[in-house]
């Protein structure tokens, strides 16, 4: 028989296909022991099998979670099958390699162990010959099956270590730690009378309130008086009273409010997220990822990790300093300040208070006039912590303002940190405000994150596709680590195209539907002017793409769920931050490092990023390495953020670092203590007579400092000749 068979090239071309593995060199497959390219079926004998011509040739293909291999089988009419497992492609390999059982056996069974990461596959060909030409029927045998179990289980296993683990760190908390303190907060007020306002704006005629209305509905929510620059001071200066005695407070006690605390979010959740979506516009579901879970989070890890984090931690020494211990320790910096930003109104409030809190500090939070209705509320939840425990609840403060009222506390000489969280037009002002008081600042600003899909994801693409939408559409799009752009290659680009299209064209809008409203029309004009360009420029609009009137709200603030492929990095809808439920996709010329960072790094931006793909790819070291950002997911969609790594960017995404250790230390004053080891016998830094003054001697001064830096510096020879200087210029 040659091979040349039409029947088995289709087969083995529809095996490629269904594993999905684009290469531009030919496969190379060793079939029997001879290799042989695919691409030259038609004209290359195997030398095994060249006769007679009555043999029948099969396959089956391989298929396990970290590998896939070709199965040949040949059989005479008058004799058992032969079989050989030919080659294997492992997850993430761009070629196929020779199997090391590829000599051909006799009997219907091959058994193969491959062991990879200390976990064992084993493979049987057992299935009768004519299963084997069936293009349905794909290996499945149950050693197969479990492998998969044995996956499932080290995962199910690994949760449950995970999780015991950190129940015992709680318990060795609560240990020292009082048990949490319920405590009621009254909810916020509402109008009587459910009205619709006449003008969807936070400022209108006649009054200099701000004016709250839910944007997923135009529902009057009432008024609020903003803060002016006297009431400012007056809260700073509360604020810095209460602290005075907080700083005092040892980690034990200010975990015991943290806990109490993060007992009223549990128990009071649904609330939460009722009045955090009322105001801001989003649905319950997505207040309960982006208000809820990412809060307790953050409470959990300061409460189990906040006092290592801020325990005074020993520094090496070096020879010439030997008898020196040297500690750095962790100190209040006083009243704090966190500018936060309306689409995460609980959490972005809680996350800054948390932090200064357990540091030791007071803080005034400035909240966004957008919210301003339920950050009063979200602010006495975290006053009601502190005097369930007996502390002064004037430790945390909160102003909702105009701009021009902002400005005095940027730049109030009462405040000793600013966290800003906002767009970059703003931080300009706030950089330069908090500038004339010399006060630092920690800048989060927008993004334009990139989520990479390498050709090796293209087995993932129904998970990695569902990521992509919960990450693009998670709170209408209004979140700085959203994702802003897709960039895919030939091996999955068209593929996530036809998964997206019918799933964004049926996401419904509403305040109880998929996608919420946004949190106000003003930036409609520019998406769909930035759209419109885009499509214009060659993009293809797929759904989507401009503002929606909706029916049963028309008040309500909604922009259409948008999908746009075949954008380009010219456009400037590719450069600027959507901050909307907009998808947007880009082709990378190749699945390679350089092409994919060509694309990813072209905006001004450097927040977060995604790349999915094997492991095992050569590219995704040098992709994760390469991404100009401040955070990077592998294999996931801002993961970071839910563990507690520090957060932030780079570029035009901002500057310096809060949540995890860098965060919490950053909250403090470093100080650097450098004491004398054995001062108790006596020994301590004295200057020695050639250095005294006033010099005796210039030379000689000279020579023994020279040798002092030579005895601590120098090596081994150098050392000696430095020791005689010291001895010979006393």
């Amino acid at each position: 028989m040659h091979w040349n068979s039409a029947a088995l090239r289709t087969a083995f071309e529809a095996e490629v296909a269904n594993i999905e593995v684009f290469m531009s060199a030919p496969h190379e497959l060793l079939v029997g022991r001879r290799t042989t390219h695919l691409s030259a079926l038609n004209s290359t004998p195997n030398s095994d099998l060249s006769a007679p011509s009555s043999i029948k040739a099969g396959y089956a293909i391989v298929q396990t979670p970290a590998f896939s291999a070709v199965a040949v089988v040949a059989q005479k009419p008058t004799e058992e099958p032969c079989t050989c497992i030919s080659g294997i492609l492992f997850n993430g390999s761009s070629q196929w390699r020779p199997s090391p059982w590829s000599g051909w056996r006799r009997g219907g069974t091959t058994s193969a162990t491959i062991r990879r990461r200390d976990l064992t596959f084993r493979t049987h060909l057992s299935k009768p010959l004519a299963q084997l030409f069936l293009p349905t029927q794909l290996l499945t045998t149950p050693e197969i099956h479990r492998t998969t179990t044995l996956q499932i289980g080290c995962a199910v296993a690994a949760i449950l270590i995970s999780s015991i683990v950190t129940r015992l760190l709680v318990l060795a908390h609560a240990n020292s730690t009082p048990r949490p303190v319920r405590y009621r907060v009254p909810p916020p007020k509402l109008p009587e009378t459910k009205t619709t306002v006449e003008q969807t704006s936070i400022k209108i005629p006649g009054t200099s309130a701000i004016q709250c209305y839910a944007p997923a509905t135009g529902q009057f929510l009432g008024l609020v008086n903003p803060s002016t620059p006297d009431g400012i001071d007056r809260a700073v200066a509360a604020a810095s009273a209460a602290q005075q005695t907080w700083r005092q407070t040892s980690f034990r006690e200010r975990r015991a409010v943290l806990r109490s605390l993060m007992q009223y979010v549990l128990d009071n959740a649904e609330d939460i997220c009722r009045i955090a979506g009322l105001d801001s516009g989003k649905t319950m579901v997505d207040a309960q990822l982006g208000e809820i879970l990412v809060t307790v989070e953050k409470i959990q890890w300061t409460l189990l990790h906040g006092e290592k984090a801020l325990r005074p931690s020993r520094r090496p020494t070096n020879l010439l300093m030997a008898y020196k211990r040297n500690t750095v320790h962790y100190e209040p910096l006083g009243v704090v300040s966190a500018l936060v930003s309306w689409n995460y109104p609980f959490h972005n409030m809680m996350g800054p208070i948390v932090a200064a809190l357990f540091a030791g500090n007071a803080i005034v939070v400035k909240v966004s006039e957008q919210t301003a209705w339920s950050s009063a509320h979200f602010a006495e939840v975290a006053r009601g912590a502190l005097a369930a425990h007996g502390h002064d609840p004037a430790l945390v403060q909160a102003v909702a303002c105009w701009p021009q009222a902002a400005g005095h506390l940027t730049s109030h000489p009462g405040i000793s940190h600013i966290t800003f969280i906002g767009s970059q037009s703003v931080a300009h002002h706030v950089a330069a405000s908090a500038a004339r008081s010399l006060t630092p600042v920690v800048a989060e600003l927008g993004g334009k994150d990139p989520f990479i899909v390498l050709d090796s994801a293209a087995g993932d693409l129904a998970r990695i596709a569902e990521v992509i939408l919960r990450g693009t559409f998670q709170a209408a799009g209004q979140n700085c680590i959203g994702v802003e752009r897709v960039i895919a290659s030939a091996g999955a680009y068209d593929k996530l195209v036809d998964m997206f299209a019918p799933r964004v064209r049926a996401l419904r809008l509403g305040p109880d539907a998929d996608v919420g409203a946004m949190i106000s029309d003003a930036s409609f004009d520019r998406l769909e002017e930035l759209i419109a360009e885009a499509v214009g420029q060659g993009a293809r609009l797929l759904a989507g793409g401009s503002r929606y009137n909706h029916p049963d709200y028309p008040r309500g603030h909604y922009f259409q769920p948008t999908l746009l492929v075949d954008v380009t990095t010219d456009m400037r809808i590719a450069q600027q931050e959507c901050f909307a439920p907009v998808l947007t996709m880009l082709r990378a010329k190749s699945s390679s490092a350089e092409d994919m960072l060509a694309v990813a790094n072209a905006p001004n931006f450097g927040l977060g990023a995604s790349v999915h793909g094997s492991e095992r790819d050569p590219a995704m070291g040098p992709i994760v390495r390469g991404l100009k950002a401040g955070m990077v997911a592998v294999n996931d969609f801002a993961a970071y953020y839910a563990v507690q790594l520090p957060f932030g960017g780079v570029a035009g995404s901002g500057y310096g670092r809060f949540a995890g250790e860098e965060g919490l230390r950053g909250l403090c004053n470093i100080k650097s203590v450098c004491e004398d080891r054995f001062g108790w016998m006596g020994i301590r830094t004295g200057i020695p007579p050639p250095v005294q003054y006033p010099v005796p001697s210039q030379k000689k001064g000279w020579a023994f400092t020279q040798g002092v830096v030579e005895v601590g510096y120098g090596d081994g020879p150098r050392k000696v000749k430095g020791l005689g200087k010291i001895l010979g210029n006393m």
